[in-house]
């Protein structure tokens, strides 16, 4: 269920299979395993702490990942986009009526988001709702209205590394039980992006169409060579 890379654990099974595991889990850190987030890690140790400990759970996403694991040798059964993960917990969310709350982006995307969330799994209960523009550092007002929402899951849309920072420094403070770091879901969720056609999903290249509509995350895409540099290093000590 899980394959070991570059000192991180991933999970290597389906999405029927995740669900289980999420379920199956007291509390939960869902981490969207892309290189640069897994590479953030590599050089943060406050990161890479947080992404090795019991509940956290890597999910490979992203066509870098798998790549680093072919080169490694080891076998992942699917890519797993993060939005598509949020999908999968929206419907449980609905359908055990487990309470939901949406944590990122400008106040207008928030508001947006809600909306087409409610829309699109009528009856949820999203319990609260807060921009991502706050001092990281100052976060006590923002734990408290988490908590008295009694959220059972926590989505966090502020980018990589400050969604997972985030996550890791506050989460034994906060009720809920399933965090995840979801990146610029609401904006999709709200209209702002739309993503890749099913046929540039299906054959690994959604990147692609993202950098040509929003051509500034072309300077992100420098972790992938740096991720997969350090999956060669680590096939010649196999």
């Amino acid at each position: 269920m899980y394959k070991e890379l570059l000192g991180y654990k991933i999970f290597s099974d389906n999405k029927e299979e995740l669900l289980k595991e999420i379920e199956n889990k007291k509390r939960v850190n869902i981490i969207s395993g892309n290189p640069e987030v897994l590479y953030n890690g590599i050089k943060n140790e406050f990161l890479r702490n947080s992404f090795t400990k019991e509940d956290a759970l890597i999910i490979p996403d992203g066509v870098g990942t798998l790549l680093a694991a072919k080169i490694n040798g080891i076998d992942i059964t699917e890519k797993i986009a993060g939005i598509e993960v949020m999908n999968m917990l929206l419907e449980e969310a609905r359908d055990k009526n487990l309470k939901v709350f949406l944590l990122g982006a400008k106040e207008e995307t928030l508001i947006k988001c809600k909306e087409k969330i409610k829309e699109s799994y009528d009856g949820i209960n999203i319990v609260g709702s807060n921009n991502g523009f706050f001092d990281l550092d100052n976060c006590d007002d923002l734990i408290e209205k988490i908590n008295e929402s009694k959220a059972d899951i926590l989505f966090v849309a502020m980018g990589a590394p400050r969604q997972e920072v985030f996550i890791e420094k506050y989460k034994d403070k906060l009720c809920c039980k399933i965090f995840m770091g979801v990146g610029g879901s609401f904006d999709v969720f709200a209209g702002n992006v739309n993503r890749a056609p099913q046929f540039m999903i299906n054959i690994g290249m959604e990147w692609l169409y993202r950098v040509a509509k929003e051509p500034w995350r072309i300077k992100r895409l420098g972790s992938i060579p740096k991720f997969l540099v350090l999956s060669l290093k680590e096939r010649g000590k196999r």
